[in-house]
């Protein structure tokens, strides 16, 4: 009397890939942190307080956290 059991994932195929959506968001986010700095250090230099890297990164950032806390919390029942 063998009984079959069936192995079921956690999450669904939804939530995986919302996972690395999430992921890849974050990643992008922190790519546009990155660079302004300068190569002498005696030399300010203040591209490092650019729009870019003071406002649109962080947000891309946090957006990207918000997509990764969905795909966890997504419930793959009521997907259809």
């Amino acid at each position: 009397m063998k009984e079959s059991k069936e192995t079921q994932f956690v999450f669904g195929k939804q939530n995986y890939r919302l996972l690395l959506i999430g992921c890849a968001v974050i990643a992008l986010g922190f790519i546009l942190m990155s660079g302004g700095g300068s190569d002498d250090p005696n030399v300010f230099n203040p591209e490092i307080f650019n729009f870019r890297r003071i406002r649109l990164a962080p947000t891309v950032v946090l957006i990207g956290f918000g997509v990764v806390i969905w795909s966890i919390l997504k419930n793959p029942k009521t997907a259809k």
